[in-house]
């Protein structure tokens, strides 16, 4: 069924807010520090695994699927909401921990990338000239 990709988003939602939370009150920070982004990681992780044991299947992964692909503008809309100025005006370890987080994401894209191609290609046959 649909709405069990719904509840299962939900899950990976309350998992990284509460983790985001927690997370804050560690570091000291009266806010939730990741939250949103460890419930994205929850929702590719867990639901790859899940799909891959075959606990999703037919309608239930159509849900997830389709609530996956709503989930990224939603990020994109609370991430708009962060008080860039006052991050800005907070000092350099804002900004420094920005880029670190970028670069460290660019530099991971080739490992994703080679994990992602383990499978061999299908051969695609070629259309011949002539």
């Amino acid at each position: 069924m649909i709405i069990y990709g719904v509840a299962f988003l939900a899950f990976c939602t309350l998992v990284g807010l509460f983790v985001g939370e927690l997370l804050g009150k560690l570091l000291g920070i009266p806010a939730n520090v990741g939250g949103v982004g460890i419930a994205m990681l929850l929702l590719i992780g867990l639901g790859s695994y899940l799909n891959k044991k075959g606990f999703l299947a037919g309608k239930s992964e159509q849900g997830l699927t389709f609530w996956a692909a709503v989930y990224i503008p939603i990020v994109v809309a609370m991430a708009a909401q962060q008080n860039v100025y006052g991050a800005i005006k907070g000092g350099p370890m804002a900004i420094l921990a920005g880029t670190l987080a970028v670069v460290v994401a660019f530099a991971l894209v080739p490992v994703l990338v080679r994990i992602g191609n383990q499978e061999p290609d299908a051969v695609v046959p070629t259309k011949e000239a002539g």
